[in-house]
């Protein structure tokens, strides 16, 4: 038997069965399917690499955003959560500091670690985000090197789970278990580091939400007031109450919707800026409230009105948060959906990420859907960045069955994910 051979029979080992059961739940079926996949991701690393030396099988979860819909950008509150899907690779180290990576469906990438200048031709590629992860490491003192990975994911790009923040946390992963020992980033640093990534080489002007939800696990509530945040544990299990956590990915393009992100933050940044802040947060509510009749003659971009409403997003936004942490710590989930659902009509109203263009309208759809199907027994909201892309519902799951077959009736096969929380960030599942 094989080096390959060997580690695809330990999935079967009582220790192995223990940790993906810690990591992907205990749905029907769950063990099934994940051995399957890891066996073919080494079936695959042995046909592409074939190097069994050593082999890592390293996972990074996606996440689902559950309040504060466009905060963190504004050193704002959120409250979010680690899903069992992921982004999973079999990972051998290399001693020429290049970096190949052949991920499922995907043209296969090299990028050479000897060069960590940004490309601007590659952002919003993979290659970006490697070698930004890389450059961000070294500059902070950490060893990297070059290794082969062979990748699939079920956090699928344009789902709304944040596919780019579990490529960016596995890649710290990755680099820290090869050349750190393994426990040299704890969740913030990965967290820094994955958000420099996304910023400065993938292109993206994002805040730290989905980096930090991917590297900490669980569900969390997150302060970014300050540089150093605030992470607390939330307890609560919504299966047990009886409701199951659906993503209904719609079907609308993200495909040149950067500049409809982008402009989110930028015209909160304005209003901040009117009262000498570089962020929202060190901004009263109240203080906003009375400005308003200057801030529609002082602020000199397009769309004024369109940044005092968002502002005002943001301040509700923020307060909604710590409610919503406060209801589930009460097991007062009536209370809790009110929240989710008046976050949801203030993301529509006032955020207005909800459609960028007329044409391009599949979210609203869904949201419509949602309500229709839901009103007073779930909640529902705009998942994520929004403008194009997913929705969020809790749904009873005496209905779950009929809530997947509408909207799947609507926006086809598979378009729902039903997510279960998922206890820890990245980890390194050992076979060899």
């Amino acid at each position: 038997m094989n080096k390959y051979a060997q580690m695809i029979s330990r999935l079967k080992t009582p220790e192995v069965v223990k940790q993906l059961t810690y990591i992907y739940g205990q749905r029907e079926g769950m063990l099934v399917s994940q051995s399957a996949r890891y066996t073919r991701l080494l079936k695959r690393h042995e046909e592409i690499v074939n190097n069994s030396d050593q082999v890592l099988m390293i996972s990074a979860p996606g996440r689902t955003e559950i309040g504060g819909n466009h905060t963190d950008h504004n050193r704002g509150r959120v409250l979010a959560a680690a899903v069992n899907l992921d982004t999973l690779a079999a990972v051998s180290p290399r001693c020429d500091g290049i970096v190949n990576i052949h991920s499922e469906g995907y043209a296969p990438l090299s990028v050479d670690l000897g060069d960590l200048s940004v490309h601007e031709e590659e952002k919003g590629t993979t290659a970006a985000l490697v070698r930004g992860v890389a450059s961000k490491m070294k500059a902070e003192g950490y060893a990297i090197g070059g290794f082969d990975a062979v990748m699939t994911s079920t956090v699928r790009g344009g789902s709304g789970l944040s596919s780019s923040a579990a490529v960016e946390v596995l890649l710290c992963a990755i680099l820290d278990e090869l050349y750190n020992g393994g426990n040299a980033l704890d969740a913030k640093q990965r967290a820094r580091i994955s958000q420099y990534a996304e910023n400065v080489y993938f292109g993206k002007p994002c805040g730290m939400l989905d980096q930090m939800a991917s590297s900490l696990g669980g569900l969390a509530y997150m302060d970014f007031k300050e540089e150093d945040p605030e992470l607390q544990a939330v307890s609560y299990d919504f299966a047990a109450r009886g409701y199951a956590l659906v993503v209904v990915n719609t079907g609308g393009s993200h495909d040149d919707l950067t500049d409809d992100y982008a402009a989110v933050p930028a015209e909160m940044r304005a209003v901040a800026a009117y009262f000498g802040e570089s962020s929202l947060r060190r901004v009263l509510p109240e203080s906003f409230m009375q400005a308003i009749p200057q801030l529609r003659k002082s602020l000199n971009i397009p769309h004024a009105d369109r940044a005092i409403m968002r502002a005002y997003h943001y301040f509700a936004e923020n307060r909604r948060v710590t409610e919503q942490v406060d209801a589930l710590k009460n097991d007062d989930l009536e209370a809790f959906f009110r929240l989710i659902i008046a976050s949801g009509r203030s993301s529509y109203c006032y955020l207005q990420n909800i459609f960028a263009k007329s044409d391009r309208q599949e979210l609203a759809l869904g949201l419509m859907l949602s309500e229709n199907m839901l009103s007073g027994s779930g909640a529902w909201r705009v998942h994520g960045g929004g403008f194009a892309g997913t929705t969020l519902n809790f749904v009873p799951q005496k209905s779950l069955a009929s809530f997947v077959a509408g909207m799947e009736a609507v926006f086809g096969q598979h378009s729902c994910n039903i997510l279960d929380i998922r206890p820890v960030g990245p980890a390194c599942i050992r076979l060899g």
